[in-house]
């Protein structure tokens, strides 16, 4: 090889090199949901928001590596597992419980930041809230809390409705402590409550035909992952039976859903985000206490109130965050 060929490849060795060590410097975030893309694009939008206000951009100082269960939730530890081989920086467990428990199931050392309805002591994933030590900290919204006030709020809004439907999924680790405080609130104001259980999309046809036939004339929608991934099919069915019918997420009632009470799902990715680039900065996850979204979104679609036949009242439109004509 002649000298200045010998220099030539010298230099392109180097150059390759910087670029591995460049790339090897970027940090890699793992996106772990038991969720699917599609039904999920808004909330991974808000976690890129969270890194973004904490100066991190994907694609310009930070790689993100999704990888999506689509509802088959056996999935979810294999994914953790590849996540785990590719050695990224910390991985953000989203989309259901069980993402966090296949995550911590899958490493002791690689930071998780997850975001679950569930209280994360009694699922087992961290055993204190303030401070939750090892590897895992996150971000939860409690979901059980709103369910109640969900009920309440269809009562506010179909008070001749006296037998309600509670239409669940019985695989949800988030039903038992929702159930018991719905099973609750109804009692109290004096309603019939019909609990009908659903884990495809068949079974929530057949719950639409039960609870009608069964004399419901309202239904509320247990919170959880399935039935967010089901939305479409769930508003369409409250529309094709003309049912007043409450949601977990504003989502459901921006494609066509008459009202939604929840947590803000967006705000607790975003703050998934925010805790993600805290720890990309140098914090240890067990050192940063579970941070509670206590943010609620009220929403109205006055379009298909309309259509219902339903009057909304002034004290609701009032209380509304947002109202959709």
């Amino acid at each position: 090889m002649r000298r200045r060929d010998f220099i030539a490849a010298l230099g392109g060795a180097a150059a390759c090199s910087f670029v591995v060590r460049a790339q090897q410097a970027m940090p890699v975030i793992g996106f772990l949901s038991g969720q699917s893309p599609d039904t999920y694009a808004p909330f991974p939008a808000a976690f890129r928001q969270g890194l973004n206000e904490s100066g991190f951009i994907e694609g310009k100082n930070v790689t993100i590596e999704y990888r999506w269960a689509r509802s088959q939730m056996e999935k979810l530890p294999a994914l953790a597992a590849d996540l785990v081989r590719l050695r990224v920086d910390a991985i953000a467990a989203t989309g259901s419980v069980a993402s966090a428990v296949a995550a911590k199931a899958a490493t002791t050392s690689i930071p998780i930041v997850f975001n679950s309805g569930q209280d994360p002591v009694q699922a087992g994933i961290v055993s204190n809230l303030n401070r939750p030590g090892g590897n895992v900290t996150g971000i939860s919204w409690f979901g059980v809390d709103s369910v109640a006030k969900r009920l309440s709020l269809l009562h506010d809004l179909v008070p001749a409705a006296t037998v309600m439907a509670f239409l669940a999924n019985p695989t949800d680790p988030e039903l038992s402590p929702q159930l018991a405080a719905i099973q609750d609130a109804a009692r109290a104001l004096g309603l019939r409550l019909i609990v009908l259980n659903a884990t495809t999309p068949a079974e929530i046809d057949a719950a639409f035909v039960t609870l009608l036939q069964q004399g419901a004339r309202a239904v509320i929608i247990a919170s959880g992952p399935y039935f967010i991934n089901q939305r479409a099919q769930i508003v369409a069915l409250a529309t094709r039976h003309a049912i007043p019918c409450v949601y977990p997420e504003r989502e459901a009632t921006a494609v066509g859903g008459l009202m939604s009470y929840g947590n803000n799902l967006k705000d607790a990715y975003r703050r998934n985000g925010i805790y993600i680039a805290r720890i990309l900065k140098g914090d240890k996850p067990g050192d940063l206490p579970i941070d509670r979204s206590v943010k609620f979104d009220l929403v109205i679609n006055l379009k298909t109130a309309k259509a219902l036949g339903v009057a909304v009242p002034d004290r609701l439109m009032v209380l509304a965050d947002e109202v959709i004509e």
